[in-house]
């Protein structure tokens, strides 16, 4: 989609006009936002182009105002200039009556997207553009205020079998509910807003491929380091009987391999399906909840 690949090529490229740098003194955060691209796909016979621009300049305009006259912000040209955040956008016509915009706030200094949406608004007229430009520059302001979310690896969670004889490897059933409990703890992490999963299906070292993270020293640090990550998680379902386990989780930075959180349930009564439920009750308490 056209307005997509304009979020992506932004993502790499900031815009850097000539101007002097703000007052060292001020404390305001910095935001740089360029005129939102129009794109008209609507097919319409009669030319608007005269009318689009002109709602698009009004439309700016006012979004500089909203953004600009809120005082724990200021308006600069760039990076360069003190930009903390830079605002793009586009705005596409699809029909007579509707319009997507699509709006993404990045922070300039992790160059971490905090908010990149898709909105859709009726009408081509004056005042649907209006009403449009006043919710939008309600949502970049929540954006601006919201901390650019952690990049999380989640690794596979791992089973310490503690029964009499474990059969030897890991059993199907086991992997699928270890497959259950990873992807709901996934979701439920990525559902918060405070954390973005970064993929690790491309990490191929030994400890990852044997489930065996738990026992590496913190390897998987500097494993999710390599995968751009900011924080990694392991997870161990500890199996005490058919219908006792217990579960855990640990938190380490990528960077430096400190450990940031640790959770445990203590021992849980229930059949191998309620994993999932167990591991993502966990989570929720001591990681998302807590933060």
């Amino acid at each position: 989609m056209h307005l997509r690949r304009l979020i992506l090529s932004a993502c790499l490229l900031f815009v850097l006009p000539a101007s002097h740098a703000p007052a060292a003194t001020e404390t305001a955060i910095g935001v740089a936002m360029d005129d939102f691209s129009y794109t008209d796909t609507s097919a319409e016979p009669a030319n608007q182009s005269a009318a689009h621009e002109r709602r698009l300049s009004a439309f700016m305009a006012a979004l500089r105002q909203d953004i600009g006259g809120d005082g724990r912000y200021r308006l600069v040209p760039s990076a360069q200039h003190g930009a903390a955040f830079k605002v793009i956008g586009g705005i596409q016509k699809t029909s007579t009556l509707v319009q997507w915009a699509k709006v993404a706030v990045i922070d300039v200094g992790t160059k971490k997207i905090v908010m990149d949406k898709l909105y859709t608004f009726r009408g081509d007229n004056d005042e649907s553009w209006q009403r449009a430009e006043i919710f939008l520059s309600r949502e970049v302001m929540v954006a601006l205020g919201t901390p650019a979310p952690i990049a999380l690896t989640v690794f596979e969670f791992e089973l310490e079998d503690n029964t009499a004889a474990p059969a030897a490897g890991l059993a199907a059933a086991d992997a699928s509910y270890l497959a259950e409990v990873t992807g709901s703890v996934r979701d439920a992490l990525g559902q918060s807003g405070r954390y973005r999963i970064v993929d690790v299906g491309s990490a191929n070292e030994e400890a990852v491929k044997a489930r065996a993270l738990r026992d590496c020293g913190g390897c998987e640090a500097p494993i999710a380091h390599g995968l751009g990550a900011d924080q990694t998680l392991i997870g161990v379902v500890r199996r005490v009987s058919r219908t006792e386990y217990t579960l855990g989780f640990q938190v380490r930075d990528a960077r430096t391999g400190a450990v940031l959180a640790r959770g445990d349930s203590g021992l849980r009564l229930g059949a191998d399906y309620s994993w999932k439920r167990g591991a993502v009750r966990l989570v929720s308490d001591r990681l998302i909840e807590n933060q």
